[in-house]
């Protein structure tokens, strides 16, 4: 301790601290940037993006801030004995917050730009060589937070279950679908977009990296009218595109590729968690009709429409019990054969059934929640009142299920028969 090397620890400190608020400004600019893109016009110029993964960021910035207590502490205890502890913890908790946290957050807020870019250049390649640590730290943190995730209440199919059980299950049953049993545009404060959004596995889109004959056939056989462009991964939207403006230069195949992004506008972000009164508000405002939805992190989650929101309100004088849904196929026996990416909400609506839809989006998902495993065909799984089979998977993931509905009255005169006497 008495060899300690003061000064060249004192610089790596600086250094240190510096590097860490470096980390936190670019963060808080790419969070305000992000904020911004909800209120973005089509005339508006691009919005930066981070150009490396916010998992490196977020382990370097960790990491820097480990090693000033470290050094703050081994300096500390160089210099005053016994009440180095003490003074390290004040000195490096005063020093990280104001060098490394408010100083760099008030910055970031206002020169976003400046600073994302800045980052963008410095870190770029190191942050991308480091993500590996990240990504496996960042699994290590997921895996530990499982057993708290929120659980589909399940139980092997059982006909002779308790009462109490049938009742737990029709209780949560209820509870999960209370926000959609409001009606009209008096339930849109109870609902937000990520409730309606189109999961991101389901959007049809442009992907620029392929061929251009690739897109015009793709274009040929679309049926909707706006489509997001990107680039390899839909992560990387670059604009939306409106149909109608190049749908005359299909039939000779005289698109091209300038032509293509011409009749593109900048995409508009909406975050998940925006209730759809507000939503729609928006929509009307930014002269929009489609909205790339994205979390916390600027993920692209999938999308919302116009159409969607307008289907919430309307949705109740329509047929609840419409079988016109591609995923589902009615057997003669009165079951239905669901395909694992049918969206749990569009079941609900045109099943009139009541799944648990404030978790997984599809019913693959629903079905891997419940069990925490992919599981095996002819595994039988109870949620509610709704019986489930697997019946194929394919690709790690369920893709067909056989469902059946039991009636309260149906499973207790089941129990009864069952019933010793």
């Amino acid at each position: 301790m008495d060899n300690l090397p003061i000064g060249p620890l004192l610089a790596v400190l600086a250094l240190l601290i510096l590097w860490s608020g470096l980390f936190t400004a670019i963060e808080a600019a790419q969070q305000h940037l992000l904020a911004q893109r909800t209120a973005s016009r089509s005339g508006d110029k691009p919005v930066a993006k981070l150009g490396f993964p916010l998992n490196s960021l977020i382990f370097c910035n960790t990491l820097c801030r480990a090693l000033v207590v470290v050094i703050s502490t081994l300096l500390a205890i160089f210099g005053w004995a016994e009440k180095g502890p003490w003074l390290a913890c004040l000195s490096a908790a005063a020093a990280l917050l104001v060098l490394a946290d408010y100083l760099p957050r008030t910055l970031a807020s206002r020169y976003p730009d400046a600073i994302l870019a800045l980052g963008n250049t410095l870190l770029g390649v190191p942050l991308k060589m480091i993500y590996p640590a990240a990504w496996l730290l960042n699994g290590i943190s997921q895996w530990l937070l499982k057993p708290f995730a929120r659980k589909v209440k399940i139980v092997q199919q059982s006909e002779d279950e308790p009462p109490a059980l049938q009742n737990n299950d029709t209780d949560h049953e209820h509870a999960a679908c209370r926000p959609h049993a409001l009606s009209g545009i008096h339930a849109l404060d109870n609902i937000t977009v990520n409730d309606i959004l189109v999961p991101r596995s389901e959007v049809d889109g442009i992907n620029l990296d392929d061929s251009i004959e690739e897109i015009i056939e793709q274009l040929r056989t679309n049926k909707r009218t706006r489509l997001p462009v990107f680039h390899s991964d839909i992560n990387q939207v670059e604009a939306v595109l409106n149909t109608r403006q190049i749908f005359h230069l299909l039939p000779d195949a005289s698109l091209t590729k300038e032509a293509l992004l011409a009749a593109c506008r900048e995409p508009y972000f909406v975050p998940e968690s925006t209730p759809l009164q507000l939503q729609l508000l928006n929509f009307h405002k930014q002269q929009r009709r489609l909205g790339m939805v994205v979390d916390e992190y600027g993920e692209v989650e999938g999308i919302v429409t116009l159409e969607d929101i307008l289907e919430e309100i309307v949705g109740e004088f329509e047929s609840q019990h419409s079988l016109d849904n591609p995923h589902i196929h009615p057997q003669a026996d009165g079951r239905l054969v669901i395909e694992g990416a049918a969206s749990i909400r569009e079941l609900n609506k045109s099943l009139g059934w009541h799944l648990p839809s404030d978790g997984p989006k599809t019913l693959n998902g629903l079905v891997t929640e419940a069990l925490e495993t992919i599981p095996d065909s002819a595994v039988c799984l109870k949620i509610g009142r709704y019986r489930l089979e697997i019946l194929e998977t394919e690709d790690n993931r369920v893709s067909r299920v056989l469902i059946w509905h039991v009636a309260a009255s149906e499973a207790t005169s089941l129990r009864s028969a069952v019933r010793p006497s």
